[in-house]
């Protein structure tokens, strides 16, 4: 099981949880079961074709999944995975 670490803007998503616990062999997997727990958080993350939307960067450890194999990075027990939604603002 990989640990996701939920941003603050999105907790009230996953029940207030700063950190859930998710299994999953990859990236996407774990995204997927994040999305069937918690499907408003899923909806933030995930878009309709299962991607992961462009304005959402995934960490695993201190790498972006798209630096990595994306949503095929496979995943161990034990592994911390961030998400980062990006801001806008001016």
């Amino acid at each position: 099981m990989a640990t996701v670490r939920i941003p603050t803007a999105w907790r009230s998503l996953a029940a207030h949880q700063g950190e859930v616990r998710v299994a999953g062999a990859t990236v996407g997997e774990v995204l997927d079961n994040l999305g069937r727990a918690h499907p408003g958080l899923g909806a933030r993350v995930l878009d309709e074709k299962g991607e992961v939307r462009r304005y959402v960067n995934v960490f695993l450890g201190d790498e972006d999944i798209r630096a990595l194999q994306e949503r095929d990075t496979p995943v161990t027990d034990g592994d911390r995975l961030l998400l980062v939604p990006a801001m806008a603002g001016g």
